[in-house]
């Protein structure tokens, strides 16, 4: 069985296949939130703490890919990063869509600026480009959804639709990596 960063796969080939991976997550849990998330019970709560832990196990299959690419730091940053959004979701979850809002508002900021940062580090491996607009989006998203916090009737399906760009991205990436290496 093969893993996502298994031995011998170059480091553009093993994000190739991670940024495949989180394209079929995104979408799945997109469609998924869509279609359950009627209000903030206990598996929209559930799915909101799923995605950062993803996430998580994202970056530990990026830091073991990327060995020898550069300092794993952003990425053990965003690691804690995660794992705080996803208890933060949690308890959140407990006291109401805007604080859901906030939290996931923030993280989406926190977040966004690393995978612009990783993605700026990385131009020379190419296929970067999207992690880099993509990240830039998750600030300005984070932003707007920290804001929608304070609506006279906040609602999670912007928070939702938030996954779909970036499963859009994490594709575009996917492809230009593998143009990146049947290049070099």
């Amino acid at each position: 069985m093969t893993t996502l960063a298994a031995p011998g796969l170059s480091p553009a080939s093993a994000l190739r296949r991670l940024y495949f991976a989180r394209f079929a997550f995104a979408l799945v849990w997109a469609g998924l939130a869509f279609a359950v998330v009627d209000d903030l019970d206990a598996v929209a709560v559930a799915l909101f703490v799923l995605y950062p832990l993803v996430d998580v196990g994202a970056a530990v299959v990026d830091v073991r890919a990327s060995r020898g690419t550069g300092s794993p730091i952003l990425l053990r940053l965003n690691m804690a990063v995660s794992l705080l959004a996803a208890a933060g979701l949690a308890v959140a979850g407990t006291a109401g869509i805007p604080e859901v809002l906030r939290v996931w508002g923030t993280w989406a900021i926190v977040a966004g600026v690393i995978q612009l940062v990783v993605g700026v580090t990385r131009r020379a491996m190419g296929g970067q480009w999207p992690m880099i607009v993509s990240g830039g989006l998750s600030v300005l998203a984070g932003g707007s959804f920290v804001a929608a916090a304070s609506a006279a009737e906040p609602a999670l399906t912007n928070a939702i639709g938030y996954a779909i760009p970036g499963a859009i991205f994490f594709l575009i990436a996917a492809l230009r990596l593998g143009r990146a290496g049947r290049k070099g």
